[in-house]
């Protein structure tokens, strides 16, 4: 086994850890760094000219982004936020498939900014200790149970396991 597999193994390890023993707003924050990762791999391979591989790390992140961020997002409660924050996820989902398209770095840098930003502001209203954790819509949890019934189809691992984690809360 190559040490490159190793660390891959490694992380997946983690990642499964992270995904089981966390609440809702810690899922949250999985899905920006499973997006973010997959961004730079993707950028990685498109530096190195493997075009399959970097497809593949894009439609991961477009993945998470659409399956996972977006399908949190509770519209009718939310209000112009909730809209706003829809239209920038459709808007970088769409940035990262021209990015695929026209094999663009600037593009993918331009996705991870914005979920960098979005990351921050995540973390910055992380509920406090003695807080219960926030309990995902009935909405969020029909769209969850949705994206279960498609079994594996164009769905990664990571937003599977982000998925079942987040149905259980």
């Amino acid at each position: 086994m190559s040490m490159l597999s190793k660390l891959n193994k490694y992380e997946e390890v983690g990642i499964d850890s992270s995904v089981h023993s966390a609440d809702a707003h810690k899922l949250v924050l999985l899905l920006y760094q499973g997006a973010l990762l997959s961004i730079a791999a993707a950028r990685n391979h498109l530096m190195n000219n493997e075009v399959g591989a970097k497809g593949k790390s894009i439609s991961q992140a477009i993945s998470i982004i659409e399956e996972g961020l977006m399908a949190s997002l509770n519209l009718s409660v939310g209000g112009e936020l909730v809209q706003n924050l829809s239209a920038l996820y459709a808007y970088m989902s769409a940035r990262l498939l021209e990015a695929n398209l026209r094999n663009e770095v600037a593009m993918l840098d331009e996705v991870s900014r914005l979920l960098i930003e979005l990351r921050g502001g995540w973390e910055a209203i992380r509920p406090g200790e003695t807080e219960t954790a926030p309990h995902p819509s009935a909405a969020v949890r029909e769209k969850v149970v949705t994206l279960n019934a498609r079994g594996n189809e164009g769905v990664s691992a990571g937003v599977r396991q982000a998925l079942n984690a987040y149905q259980q809360i």
